[in-house]
């Protein structure tokens, strides 16, 4: 005996593909050029289909990685001594 009521079957869900469509997600730009090319360039994900977006992901991944790490690479202003520090005072030596 089935525990179910009598009636017509229910249809079966059938997958509909459609092609690629964008997100719609919306990219503020930065104001780093470098950056703002990258975070484009996932626009290109919208117009292939699934198995083509991890190549874009991954290229824009490492891109923004070593934008990231050319930032730690830039020479910056040197570290001011301690003994030229108008903060630091050296010890009075009474010898």
């Amino acid at each position: 005996m089935s525990d179910s009521l009598p009636g017509p079957e229910p249809e079966p869900q059938t997958y509909d593909p459609v092609g690629p469509a964008p997100l719609g997600v919306e990219r503020v730009p930065t104001g780093d050029a470098e950056v703002d090319g990258l975070l484009g360039r996932l626009g290109d994900a919208d117009h292939l289909a699934t198995d083509g977006h991890i190549e874009v992901y991954e290229d824009v991944h490492r891109g923004l990685r070593d934008a990231l790490t050319a930032l730690d690479a830039r020479p910056g202003p040197p570290a001011p001594s301690p003994q030229y520090s108008p903060q630091y005072s050296p010890p009075y030596n009474r010898s």
